[in-house]
């Protein structure tokens, strides 16, 4: 069992990166995902997240209108495409299923924002 974030990268301040947070061993069906954020000497921030039944999605302000949260149920995956990053935008960045009492974290992705 296994939850694997990937796609962080090195990018200019208005770039787009596509996160994803693939799960083996598990199906992500039945979870509620969210992907969180830690920059150095922050805490852990949510900024966005999405439902297992409607896919209701929500979003930190700082990232609404900017970031989109998918869930690809064929692929195991859900991704967070953002867009017109930001420095603010650096930090690590990682997932998280939860469902009930289980959840699991992804291992976290580093993602760098920087002209």
């Amino acid at each position: 069992v296994q939850l694997q974030a990937s796609g962080g990268g090195f990018v200019q301040p208005g770039d787009s990166l596509r996160l994803a947070c693939a799960a083996s061993g598990f199906s992500l069906d039945y979870y509620a995902i969210g992907w969180f954020r830690q920059a150095p000497g922050k805490e852990r921030e949510r900024v966005s997240c999405i439902s297992t039944s409607d896919g209701t999605d929500h979003y930190e302000d700082s990232v609404k209108g900017r970031f989109t949260i998918v869930r690809d149920n064929a692929k195991n995956t859900v991704y967070l495409q953002m867009s017109a990053l930001k420095p603010e935008d650096t930090a690590v960045y990682y997932c998280h299923a939860v469902l009930v009492r289980v959840d699991y974290w992804g291992q976290g992705t580093q993602v760098t924002v920087s002209s």
